[in-house]
């Protein structure tokens, strides 16, 4: 509840102006609800540049203009909202304060010209004060341009003038100033000339003790106004010195953190003019401390001298209220004595030298009740002008909301003429199939087909983007990944792929009814504004629930970081630079097969379909960078998917580092190399899974010899990618990059109990073989599979898969070594046959 009217009447205007901006951000039309982000998006990578879709309405200029002049200017005269909240609670009201108000509150009914205004229209304030003259809904083109004048210089205000108060003590001389002119003597004056007689005898002697009175305590008032203007420069000088000691503070905390910074590397042999750096830093710290000190001492002097000056105005207070006290006194036995002396004047004068039409002055409960009516006034000025903004406001949003509900008539009328011409087309077609061919003349029927099947095959192109608001939406040419949706070669693999983009877009359409997951991830951004993200069970269900696309980026770069921090600690700063640079000045044995698979790491995804486009140099850098990193690897197969998939959400740099973390971090030693040692081992790991967490498909497979192993090392060896639908592959990305490699054997098994009862129905091995090359690609719920993951799969140990590798791993190795010596002994019996010959040409034999 608002302390008074004029708090409550900001509020309202702030809640009016939220209001509005709501119901604008409603206007704002998505070409698809799935390719739109969140205002204040600020993704990387290659994707976020594709995300300019949301079309903004042009606002209403004559309506926002109008909205300016009908605005209540109302400033809260006290602080509101987060500033509020950060004051201390208000403690109890200073003694001294409190005598003054009711003095204050006395002199105001006796004496008008202590307090301004009495009288006065210029100097008066209310809480429904404005100074703009009676406005109606349709204000004059003066009143719009001095009212946008106002609103221009408003912005201009500096912020740091925000929150600060004129003065740290209860009380302030300032608002009830002293005036030399007062109404007393008019008050004598008036009553002799009522009476047109007086005794100036019995006034001087008063008039005299009372005007010796007033000069006492005017001076004694102009002291107070002086010392505490001086208060008040000195309050700033305070404020001024604080603000250089927080700065000089601060930079003392950055020298020591570079101080320690460098100094943990001096074991590793520090450049002399690196020495000399850090003596100067010091040098500086050190002077900077003495700076401190010296300010510190300062500040104390001050905060004694305020103090002092403190009890001193106090003492001057205390002595004003006595002073106020008497004339106060005097004053009311002065209009005493000077009733009387009226009264004796009148019963010692004739009836006829009574005025025949006395004049009397108006009292105090008269200008009480004048005063209540004007503030009154100026409220329902004020209250005028509020209910004409919302009139007008109420007006503009019921038009915005017939213009929605128009254009959503206009799209549901053509999704239902598309329904009923596609029903035509469909009972043409069963009449068609219902009537016997007798003939070899070929009926309509044909024709029909091949117009569903080019209508059904239809996309959306950027030409047709202008309509997309009152068209029903097409299945758009590529996905918000940048991969494409349907095939442009194949007829059929058209049309399947159109099928299940349509059961993507109705699995998104269902999901978005619900409790969207985006409530849950901006409360926990929310919950970490002024800390950083930390791992917690928390933020591992969100990850594992999906990450939505405007915070991808910003999450995948949070894990990367995460795991590589050992790294880049050990290394100098631009590390990537130097070793992009390497590479492109020296080439290495990798280079020319990276060249090579560039353009076949995802041709299906426009970041990476010709040579010019911009993902393909992108990853030619960090291809190049990395195998100067890692020359043991320097370049296999599957690392370009890898980084090309990165590369979506990330910059260069991160998406070298995220595969510095697959490689190095999360995946085993060997995985990569020219033995694919690691591979090997998970896919035995693998097996072993499969008959504990799915025996009956497992057994199945052994009893039609059906090696799965085959299609899953793929899975394994690219984490997917190619593999699964584009939405499904980067909710495992997101789990993956959180918790590693134990990721992949859930969702791996995920995929086979997916689909475990369709599996179980094939009955040979050719049909069983050719199903596992495309299952995955007919999985479209990620909730599902997500569920199945992290829920049917539980209890899922990451030791028992560690201790499982290092069994596998011994029995890959030694089978390896007697491989090798397989090869080396026949090696050697090639080389020592005695049956060993070299060719003969026909030429030699017959001559």
């Amino acid at each position: 509840m608002a302390p008074n009217r004029q708090l409550m009447t900001y509020w309202l205007q702030e809640l009016q102006q939220k209001r509005w901006e709501y119901c604008n951000s409603l206007d704002m039309v998505k070409w698809d609800s799935r390719t739109s982000q969140t205002p204040g998006d600020f993704s990387k990578g290659l994707v976020a540049r594709d995300n300019t879709d949301l079309i903004n309405p042009h606002p209403n200029a004559s309506a926002e203009k109008a909205r300016n002049v009908l605005a209540v200017e109302t400033a809260p005269g006290e602080l509101v909202g987060e500033q509020a909240a950060n004051q201390p609670a208000p403690g109890h009201p200073n003694s001294i304060n409190f005598s003054l108000k009711q003095w204050g509150t006395e002199l105001k009914n006796s004496m008008s010209s202590f307090r301004p205004g009495r009288g006065h229209n210029d100097s008066r304030r209310s809480v429904f004060y404005t100074s703009e003259e009676w406005e109606l809904l349709d204000p004059s083109p003066k009143d719009l341009e001095e009212s946008t004048a106002q609103e221009e210089r408003k912005k201009q205000i500096p912020e740091g003038n925000k929150g600060v108060t004129g003065s740290g003590f209860p009380f302030d001389f300032g608002r009830i100033p002293y005036k030399g002119k007062r109404p007393l003597k008019d008050m004598i004056g008036s009553y002799k000339n009522r009476h047109s007689s007086g005794d100036p005898s019995a006034e001087g002697p008063s008039a005299s003790g009372s005007g010796s009175t007033s000069k006492l305590a005017s001076e004694m008032q102009l002291q107070v106004q002086n010392q505490q203007e001086e208060l008040e420069r000195l309050r700033k000088d305070l404020s001024s010195q604080k603000e250089l000691v927080r700065l000089l503070q601060q930079t003392v905390r950055s020298s020591q953190y570079d101080k320690y910074f460098t100094s943990s590397r001096l074991c590793e042999g520090v450049p002399q003019d690196t020495l000399g750096l850090l003596h100067q830093k010091d040098d500086q710290i050190l002077g900077l401390t003495s700076q401190l000190e010296r300010f510190s001492q300062e500040k104390e002097s001050l905060q004694q001298e305020v103090r002092t000056l403190k009890n001193k105005v106090g003492e001057l207070s205390e002595q004003l209220g006595m002073l106020m006290e008497t004339i106060q006194a005097k004053d009311e036995v002065i209009m005493k004595l000077s009733r009387q002396l009226s009264e004796c004047e009148g019963s010692v004068s004739s009836p006829t030298s009574m005025p025949s039409s006395p004049v009397a002055l108006p009292t105090a409960r008269d200008q009480l009740e004048l005063d209540r009516l004007k503030d009154n006034l100026q409220g329902y000025k004020t209250q005028n002008k509020f209910l004409n903004k919302e009139i007008l406001e109420l007006s503009a949003l019921r038009r915005n909301a017939e213009r929605r509900e128009r254009d959503l008539m206009a799209k549901y009328s053509s999704l239902e003429a598309k329904l009923c011409q596609i029903e035509s087309k469909y009972l043409i077609l069963l009449q068609e199939m219902k009537t016997p061919v007798c003939s070899e003349e070929q009926g309509p029927s044909r024709d029909v087909i091949a117009q569903l099947l080019e209508d059904a095959l239809q996309v959306e192109s950027p030409e047709q983007s202008e309509q997309a608001f009152v068209k029903p939406h097409l299945v758009s040419e590529y996905d918000i990944y940048g991969f494409r949706t349907v095939p442009e070669d194949d007829e059929e693999e058209k049309l399947v792929a159109k099928v299940r983009a349509l059961d993507l877009k109705t699995l998104y359409l269902t999901e978005n009814q619900e409790v969207s997951t985006g409530v849950k991830w901006e409360n926990y951004f929310a919950s970490t504004v002024n800390r950083e993200m930390m791992c917690s069970p928390e933020l591992k269900n969100l990850i594992r629930a999906g990450i939505p696309h405007e915070h991808r980026s910003k999450v995948w770069k949070w894990c990367v970081d995460l795991h590589t921090r050992k790294f880049k600690d050990s290394t100098k700063p631009g590390y990537f630079q130097t070793l992009l640079q390497k590479a492109l000045e020296k080439q290495n044995p990798a280079s020319k097969q990276i060249e090579l698979d560039l353009l076949r790491t995802l041709p299906n995804n426009k970041h990476y379909s010709c040579p010019t486009s911009e993902g393909i140099q992108k990853l030619r850098n960090v291809l190049l960078a990395f195998s100067w990193r890692n020359p043991d690897i320097g370049y296999c197969q599957g690392l370009n998917r890898l980084v090309a998939v990165a590369l979506l959400y990330l910059e260069q740099e991160d998406a070298f580092w995220c595969l510095v973390t697959i490689v190095e971090v999360f995946m085993p030693r060997d995985y990569y190399t020219k033995t694919l040692l690691g591979s090997q081992v998970d896919q035995r790991v693998f097996r072993d899974l499969m008959s504990e967490k799915l025996p009956r498909l497992h057994a199945h497979f052994e009893q039609y010899k059906v090696d799965y192993t085959l299609i899953t090392f793929n899975w394994f060896l690219v984490v997917f990618v190619d593999s699964v639908v584009s939405d499904i592959l980067f909710k495992i990305w997101d789990s993956f990059l959180y918790e590693g490699p134990k990721v992949i054997f859930r969702f791996a098994l995920a995929l086979f109990k997916y689909k475990e009862e369709e599996i179980l129905k094939l009955q040979d091995s050719m049909s069983i073989f050719k199903y596992l090359r495309y299952f995955t690609r007919t999985i479209l719920d990620a909730r599902k599979l997500i569920g199945i993951s992290f829920g049917d799969l539980n209890p899922f140990p990451l030791r028992q898969i560690r201790n499982r590798r290092t069994y596998h791993l011994e029995k890959v190795r030694l089978e390896l070594t007697e491989l090798e010596a397989i090869r080396e002994d026949f090696l050697r019996e090639r080389d020592t046959s005695p049956d060993k010959g070299e060719l003969v040409s026909d030429e030699e034999e017959d001559s």
